[in-house]
Formats: C-alpha cells, structure tokens, sequence
C-alpha cells in the first residue's frame, strides 16, 4: 500500500485510505513488545463496504419462556427484543448445556449468560450457584450492575470480587449469602487460597471474554479454578474473538458445547470506520495526535497504549497541551480508576488513555472515536480495542498509529 502524505484535518475521514504527517521532534524511544500484526490492509476498512442489515428477532422477550419476573426487569430497562447472542442461546442455555458463544463488543453477551442464571436461581435459589470470572476489574463492576439491575426485587444476591480493593471487605461480603460470585482471576484465587471460599458447591461457571483469560496470564488459574468446582454441571464462555491455539484448553473446560457464533470472531464490527496514520521514522507522533483530536468531531476519544508507562505519559502531555485527558491502568487504585471512567461517560474529559485494560468492559456506548496510540501485539487484541466504539447500532471510528 503507498502511504499518502495529508494534513491532519484529512484524519477524520477515512476516505482517505492512510495518512502521513511531517514533523521535527522526536519522540524519546522506548523497548517495546513487538507486534504480531504485519497485515495493516486489515486496519483499514469502511464501513460501507461490509454492509449489514441490524438483526431484528422473530420475538420479544414476553414471547420467550422467561419469568414473569425477569420479563418485568427486562422491559423496567427498555429490553423489547433480545439481541442475536441473546436470542440463540436462551433455549440451549436454559436446558444446562455447556456453550461457546462468539459475539462482537456491545451486541448484549452479558445478559446473554446472566439471564439463564437467574431463571436457575428462581428455580432454585441455593447460595453459590454461579461463578463468573472476567479479566478485568472493570468488567467485573459492570457485569455486577447488570445483574443487579436484571435480578431487582428478587432476592437473588451477587459479590463482586476484584484487585486493587481491601480484602477485608471482600471477607465479610463472604459472610452473607451470595447466589452469584462475580470475580476476576487473581482476586478469586486470593480467596481461595485464604480457605475463605470454597468453589466445590458452585454448579455454573462462566468465563467472559474468554480468549482473555485463556491466554498466557490467566490460564493457570483457569485451570485451577475449574479443577476446584466439583459440582459443576454448566459452562458458558463467551468472547467477541476466538483464538485457535485455544482449542485444546477450551476442549478441557467445556462437554460437547454448543457453538454459537453471531460474529465470525475475526474481524471487526461493520459499523466501524478504520484507518491507519503512517508517522514517519522522527516525526513528532505526539504533535500528530494533538492536531489530528482537535476536530470538534473528536469529542470522546479512548486511546490505547502499549504500556502503563506511555499511558500516563501521553495523558500528560495531551493536559498539557490543553486537552483534557486521563489516565487508567493496572497502576491506578480502583477508586481512581473508577472517577477516571466517570469523568469520561460525562464529559469531563476529552480523551481516556488506557493501557488494554479497558479493551474489556469499558460499557461507553457514545465513544467517537478509537486511536491506537501503539500497534496492538495481536490482530484480536485490535478488535476488542476497535469495538469500544460503533456500539449498540451506533457507528464509530478508528485509527491506528504505524511507525
């Protein structure tokens, strides 16, 4: 592909396939991670040219053999129609059976596996039922709002565990009766491992974003985990990407799944605008992104980073610079990572800089615009990142910095 040369005013559409910008100052190098993305055609795309009809169900969620109490939840929070993760999984999911569901960011998998758990625990209201275990801690409190939200007026009760909080609350919360455990993996293990939760009573496991938590960091508690819940009799994984090199690990977890896959779990939402800006070996990539954000249409930017370090270093220089920004990542207390967040979906600040945690479980559903400040390490890690915007039926768009 032949890299075109434009101004920075050119970066809001991507009519313009790719983009070059001159500039002086370099940027001070640091040792970076080398990516396993060499294919930059795959970062660029219009939304037009993959077409898609937005999926409308046959039924609605009166139709379907749900509760009358879990309908009451559902239309209390504007649900009519279930989304297609939704809709072709409910049947097979109520019958106990084990599933691999594939589905893009923002298409409704989180309620897609907690509405079968609370039809269970209306059944059978039993302390420890369900165990759902995310990679992040964001995930894991938006996951926690949801339910709380779906289960209202039904005394059904979930904990939420995640790093980065005193564990001596965490302790007491385990002295009341929880029907559903939510967790992420290193919290989890910390509980366990202090004998002040069992997981041998728990019948359901659900792991979300699952190619996250299977990957090289998370797959010895995974297995830990799944050795120590005797009593399972259910197993729900869900993620928008599917990773080959997986398949082995998810044949031990799950017993002759359904698979549902609304997405192909390879590429991105067709909603989305891609676009990469080549920066040139010395170009001052800091004055590329400055210039190219201060369109009115920038008006609520994630940018990722590689690193914890870079993060809070572009957050820096974009306040500087005068647009306001901040920062979160593994480094930051939850408390702030939290008050970040919420500045964010309010408004108060322009740009969230994150490192990859919040390519999971960040629920924005009018962010403008994704800018990947690095190249991703994967092509799946794109594709989460990516899906933070064009969410919800809205569209989106992104760009990508090459070096």
């Amino acid at each position: 592909m032949n890299y075109k040369k434009n101004r920075a005013d050119n970066y809001a559409s991507p009519s313009s396939r790719s983009h070059t910008l001159r500039s002086r100052k370099p940027l001070s190098k640091v040792k970076k991670r080398q990516s396993s993305i060499s294919d930059f055609d795959k970062l660029v795309k219009t939304a037009s040219e993959v077409p898609t009809q937005a999926y409308q169900a046959d039924r609605c969620f009166n139709e379907m053999p749900l509760s009358s109490f879990t309908k009451k939840n559902l239309s209390a929070k504007g649900y009519v129609k279930p989304s297609q993760i939704q809709d072709d999984t409910l049947e097979s999911l109520l019958a106990g059976k084990d599933l691999v569901g594939i589905a893009s960011t923002g298409s409704g998998k989180t309620a897609a596996f907690l509405i079968p758990v609370i039809e269970r625990l209306i059944k059978s209201p039993k302390s420890n039922t369900a165990l759902i275990v995310v990679p992040t801690r964001e995930l894991a409190l938006q996951t926690e709002q949801e339910f709380k939200s779906l289960a209202c007026q039904m005394n059904i009760f979930c904990a939420c565990f995640i790093g980065g909080t005193k564990i001596n609350k965490d302790l007491r919360k385990l002295q009341q009766s929880n029907h559903v455990i939510i967790a992420t993996p290193g919290r989890l293990r910390d509980l366990v491992n202090q004998r002040a939760l069992s997981l041998d009573t728990f019948q359901m496991l659900i792991l979300d974003e699952f190619d996250r938590m299977l990957d090289m960091g998370f797959v010895h508690d995974i297995r830990s985990i799944v050795k120590d819940m005797t009593s399972r009799k259910q197993t729900m994984l869900f993620s928008a990407t599917l990773e080959p090199n997986q398949k082995a690990i998810i044949n031990e977890i799950v017993r002759n799944p359904e698979i549902v896959k609304v997405d192909d779990g390879e590429s991105t939402n067709s909603r989305i605008d891609e676009d990469i800006i080549h920066v040139p070996e010395g170009a001052d990539k800091m004055k590329v992104l400055i210039e190219m954000i201060s369109g009115s249409e920038f008006s609520k930017v994630l940018l990722f980073t590689e690193t914890k370090r870079w993060a809070d270093r572009v957050s820096k220089k974009l306040n500087q610079s005068g647009v306001k920004a901040d920062a979160i990542h593994g480094n930051k207390s939850q408390n702030y990572r939290n008050a970040a967040l919420l500045k964010f979906k309010n408004g108060g600040i322009q740009v969230l800089v994150a490192t990859d945690v919040a390519s999971r479980g960040i629920d924005v559903h009018d962010v403008t615009h994704v800018i990947n400040y690095h190249l991703p390490l994967t092509y799946q890690s794109y594709i989460h990142r990516v899906g933070r915007t064009g969410r919800a039926g809205r569209s989106g768009k992104a760009f990508t910095f090459i070096n």
